[in-house]
């Protein structure tokens, strides 16, 4: 089965007037073709299959935002093939628009003086949604969301999370098979969050709707992503899933031990590194890459009274820091 979002070999690229420093540099520039060209993605590529949900990660200015652009129809490459359910974005914007839904953490697609009911009635018309099926699916939704104590609200008078929650309905109402979600739990609370991922977790496994996730937020990833593509300054740095990712990157891993009838400050590995202790517990380091962990757990238990064990699991966000700083030394002159 072929992917149903296929990118090969993109390229974005801006231009701009080449102004350099002087004092009528600025006025020589109106009169001169030189430009500056900046390429914002390098000749990326990549697939997604039908029903993924995957992040698209990297730090601000990495080509995250111009790639979601490009996907959407927004943008034209420079060169480079884009393809969704079949077709070129930007050559067929009016029917890739009925297969995609986007939701962007600044911006909405909801009208601002209307109440929220209002703006999903105007999607139903502008999609021309039978009244059964539109019923049924802003039921559900308003279920999932919690959106009984504000769908009647104007949208000016909603907070951040409210309001995010009604972007997310606005995107998925008309039933597209492919959502981008770009920031989508930026500045929400816990409980804000926790709504929205458990919604975005449910359309992905129930409806198989193909979900493309950019954020800083690495709980987002953890929680809802089997798989990531990460990109930096336009090129990808990583392809494929989480566990490859972290055991690939990881150097160290910790394992927190609990004693009773022993000071764990006295507790020692010829295979660990004790990095903190004091009377009733003890953190140890080891490199999984010389030092399997269970060979670690058994020295431990076998010699002490342990009463329980930790096995810290690699923090995502300090891997992809790992990550970003190895190709930054690479790139070093």
């Amino acid at each position: 089965m072929l992917p149903i979002i296929e990118v090969s070999d993109l390229i974005k690229e801006f231009s701009r007037p080449d102004v350099r420093p002087g004092r009528f540099e600025a006025t020589r520039s109106l009169f001169t073709r030189a430009r500056k060209v900046t390429r914002a993605v390098d000749g990326i590529s990549f697939g997604i299959d039908e029903g993924e949900l995957i992040g698209f990660l990297g730090p601000n200015g990495a080509g995250k935002s111009t790639t979601i652009k490009m996907l959407t129809g927004i943008l034209v490459p420079t060169s480079g093939t884009i393809t969704v359910a079949g077709r070129v974005p930007w050559r067929d914007r009016r029917s890739n628009a009925r297969a995609i839904g986007a939701v962007f953490g600044q911006r909405t697609q909801l009208w601002y003086d209307l109440p929220l009911r209002d703006s999903f009635e105007i999607i139903r018309d502008l999609y021309s949604m039978d009244s059964a099926t539109y019923s049924a699916r802003l039921g559900e939704f308003i279920e999932l969301l919690d959106l009984n104590e504000f769908i009647d609200t104007p949208v000016r008078s909603l907070s951040l999370g409210q309001r995010m929650r009604g972007d997310l309905v606005a995107a998925m109402l008309y039933a597209p098979r492919i959502l981008y979600l770009d920031e989508p739990t930026v500045g929400l609370d816990v409980v804000a969050k926790g709504k929205i991922r458990e919604f975005v977790a449910k359309i992905n496994a129930g409806r198989s709707t193909t979900v493309i996730l950019t954020t800083h937020d690495t709980d987002d990833v953890e929680r809802l992503c089997r798989r990531v593509v990460i990109i930096d300054h336009g090129k990808i740095l990583y392809e494929g899933d989480i566990e490859t990712l972290k055991a690939q990157f990881v150097s160290t891993r910790d394992i927190v031990v609990h004693c009773s009838d022993v000071d764990a400050a006295t507790i020692s590995s010829p295979f660990a590194q004790v990095i903190s202790a004091d009377r009733f517990k003890a953190t140890l380091r080891f490199a999984p890459a010389t030092t399997a962990a269970p060979k670690v757990i058994h020295d431990l238990t076998s010699r002490y009274p342990i009463t329980d064990l930790t096995l810290l699991e690699p923090n995502l966000e300090d891997v992809i820091r790992q990550l970003y700083s190895q190709r930054t030394q690479a790139a070093a002159p």
